[in-house]
């Protein structure tokens, strides 16, 4: 059997692009050149289009003809990043899966290194890339980036010095059970921590961009900001919904009916006129608030349930322990 190519890879290397048509031959040259010469690293190499205008999907089809290895996929439309990684891990068939962005700045002679950490030490579930030393020259993209790290790493408590870099390795029973929308993609380490993975980085190498265009821009920034809350959201609630909303819907409530109690203390037993006090629409305000609040929080149970069980969907990973001998799954 070819090269690089066996009944069940070992590997399996994600790249989305969109519009790389300058890129695409070196993007898969440089990746068959990093795996090829590794012999115990059977793998796959698939290239999601992400709906490219620019011919890259006619270019990309030729060299899958030509290339065993490569297994293309093709979006019908653009749907951005983090839906194209989705796919790519959709039909990813190896143990360990590597991502990293199309345009070459990442360096694919890492990705065995990167993947002999996740086998040698069977306690580590992600390897993330750290650009050390990045080539992107422009206080522009250093400044957000920087900014960016800090605090995505200040809100999700999962520390990295590099949220941004593509290249990253992964045990496959840990990314399988992730769905990424929107731009989730950048916050893959912290789903991951979520349910228990241990993430290390890895300096990596990095560079500058030698063809085409940057796809990022300032609407991005707006899109991740909001992305941000929602993962800082279902980290703490997202298995426990009611105590996002119980806490404060108690608190109205307690303080609503507070209210209403001391009014009708003072109709009922002071023979006071309560009728046009403010504080009678306060109490029954709060009251209401607090119960759609105590409702939205008991639904959100009944939702979560939902999600996990009519699917089989589990809240939890086994880690396995047990490793199997490398030459017994690679056929030449």
């Amino acid at each position: 059997m070819t090269q690089g190519l066996p009944t069940a890879p070992l590997v399996s290397v994600v790249i989305p692009i969109y519009n790389e048509v300058e890129t695409l031959p070196k993007l898969v040259a440089a990746v068959g050149d990093a795996l090829l010469r590794e012999p115990n690293l059977g793998f796959e190499l698939i290239i999601v289009d992400d709906g490219s205008k620019d011919g890259s999907r006619g270019l990309l089809r030729s060299i899958a003809q030509q290339t065993p290895w490569l297994k293309p996929l093709f979006l019908i439309r653009n749907y951005g990043q983090s839906t194209a990684l989705q796919a790519g891990f959709d039909a990813a068939l190896g143990d360990y899966i590597v991502t990293l962005d199309g345009d070459l700045q990442n360096d694919p002679q890492d990705i065995p290194a990167m993947v002999g950490l996740l086998m040698e030490q069977s306690d580590i579930d992600m390897v993330s890339g750290w650009r050390k030393d990045r080539q992107d020259h422009a206080l522009s993209r250093k400044l957000p980036s920087l900014l960016a790290n800090k605090l995505i790493s200040a809100v999700t408590k999962v520390r990295l010095h590099d949220y941004g870099c593509a290249l990253k390795a992964y045990r496959a029973q840990v990314i399988k059970d992730l769905r990424l929308y929107g731009e989730l993609h950048r916050f893959i380490p912290a789903l991951a921590a979520e349910v228990g993975a241990r993430i290390v980085e890895m300096p990596v190498r990095h560079h500058a961009r030698g063809a085409g265009v940057s796809k990022y821009g300032i609407d991005r920034t707006i899109r991740v900001i909001l992305d941000l809350l929602w993962i800082r959201f279902t980290m703490r609630f997202l298995h426990r919904p009611i105590h996002a909303f119980g806490g404060v819907a108690l608190g109205m409530l307690t303080l609503g009916l507070g209210v209403l109690f001391w009014l009708g203390f003072e109709k009922i037993v002071l023979d006071q006129s309560i009728g046009g006090r403010p504080l009678l629409l306060f109490g029954v305000l709060l009251t209401l608030v607090g119960t759609q609040l105590l409702a939205v929080g008991l639904l959100g149970e009944l939702l979560i349930r939902v999600y996990h069980e009519p699917l089989g969907r589990r809240q939890y990973l086994l880690r396995r322990i047990d490793s199997i001998a490398l030459p017994d799954r690679q056929k030449a």
